[in-house]
């Protein structure tokens, strides 16, 4: 089944002839780019947006993944934090963020003469609240992964058969991901997750959030990793980091680290609509 998937990735590229691939680093867009460029080699193009919801450190890292794959890699500058509709942070917040970006790289690919955007949008992504899907589709582009039925365990099981080293990396949503929806996202605010998040990966910690709320930081990490965290992190240390990027407070998240945890509140509205 995997190879027949793999198959119907590579059949798509050919079909296209030429595509640009929004490319963001994480692991589903890397794939995407490495089938691409194995199918179409340099009438492959990977572009990477660079805005304030992206840390430095993973502007890099996709640097490095493109040189690896081989394909042409290019970065542009995307503006969302200019629409106030995103930086107030409703909660269809990402339908503005994929708007700009996708306003951005459609003119730039047809200019270029690639008639397609795609993206790494997989089957998985389609059952979750991700309103930035709508947005890319509104503009075109298509997402690969998601057309052939690739579910996230298996971009991970795909990305080691062609090793690909990453094919383990955590998942890495844009910065403004960290904060509840309707509390307004500013540049000082996205640096100052992004400073506390970089903190602990240097500790050695790698799948994490840190939710951000006012002036409080809540630590997430995988539920079997808390312990040892509390029995072996420098925790005033850590404190005083973290208050010296900005934040007042600082918490553990005892239930642990669940993507898309700010959701649930979307989920607690429309049971209580249905109550």
């Amino acid at each position: 089944m995997l190879a027949q998937k793999l198959e119907q990735l590579k059949q798509i590229f050919t079909a296209m002839d030429r595509a640009l691939i929004a490319y963001s680093g994480g692991i589903d867009s890397t794939l995407v780019a490495k089938v691409a460029y194995d199918v179409l080699g340099d009438r492959a193009l990977a572009i990477t947006a660079e805005s304030p919801s992206l840390l430095p450190e993973d502007l890099e890292e996709a640097r490095i993944q493109a040189a690896a794959i081989g394909i042409p890699h290019e970065i542009v500058q995307t503006h969302e934090m200019d629409n106030p509709n995103y930086t107030a942070n409703p909660v269809n917040r990402c339908y503005f963020c994929k708007s700009e970006l996708h306003d951005t790289l459609k003119p730039l690919a047809l200019r270029r003469g690639y008639p397609y955007v795609v993206d790494g949008v997989n089957a998985d992504d389609l059952q979750d609240y991700r309103p930035g899907i709508q947005a890319a589709k509104e503009r075109g582009a298509r997402s690969p992964l998601a057309e052939v039925g690739v579910t996230k365990i298996e971009v991970r099981q795909l990305s080691q058969q062609l090793g690909l080293p990453w094919w383990d990396k955590p998942a890495q949503p844009c910065l403004s991901s960290r904060f509840p929806y309707g509390e307004e996202i500013t540049v000082a605010k996205l640096q100052r997750v992004g400073r506390a998040e970089l903190y602990l990966r240097k500790l050695g910690w790698k799948n994490l959030r840190v939710r951000s709320e006012g002036d409080t930081a809540r630590i997430e990490l995988p539920p079997e990793q808390i312990k040892e965290f509390v029995l072996t992190t420098d925790l005033p240390q850590l404190v005083a980091a973290f208050q010296e990027f900005g934040f007042i407070y600082v918490t553990l998240d005892l239930e642990g680290f669940k993507s898309g945890k700010l959701n649930l509140v979307l989920d607690r509205e429309v049971l209580s609509l249905k109550g």
